[in-house]
């Protein structure tokens, strides 16, 4: 059985994200549960931290001096991101726990070779560099 660890949407560089699509929920998905205590020992290590309790908490990445929330934690971990930062950092947290970040229409967002893309069926589309999206910061898509 595969759990679904709800995660959300992006933006970029190359291609944006940002359309009329995105506002839904990606899921991290992995074939073991993800227990709350190695979603803990896990974040740490790769820069983020966690914060709350194992009923309720949220994940935080650090952009220069400021905390960002990426995702929030009740049992699973769910993300609604507001940048391609943002998306980033959720298809970094799902490589830590050997995850996919996977769209609601099956489309999987990976960092490959240094670069955040999607596949969808036999198609790849590059949406920047992940070293460039993640110097840019958490600038909010514009609507």
């Amino acid at each position: 059985m595969t759990e679904i660890i709800a995660l959300p949407g992006y933006n970029s560089l190359k291609h944006s994200l940002r359309s009329p699509l995105m506002g839904y929920e990606l899921r991290v998905e992995r074939q073991a549960p993800l227990p709350y205590a190695e979603l803990a020992s896990t974040v740490s290590p790769v820069g983020f931290e966690l914060r709350g309790t194992q009923q309720v908490g949220e994940v935080v990445a650090r952009h220069r001096e400021a905390a960002h929330t990426i995702g929030t934690w009740d049992g699973r971990l769910v993300g609604r991101p507001e940048s391609d930062w943002q998306v980033a950092q959720l298809a970094l947290l799902a490589d830590a726990l050997g995850a996919r970040l996977v769209g609601e229409d099956g489309e999987v967002y990976a960092i490959r070779d240094g670069i955040l893309e999607t596949v969808n069926g036999g198609t790849v589309h590059e949406f920047g560099k992940l070293d460039e999206i993640l110097d840019i910061g958490p600038a909010a898509w514009r609507h």
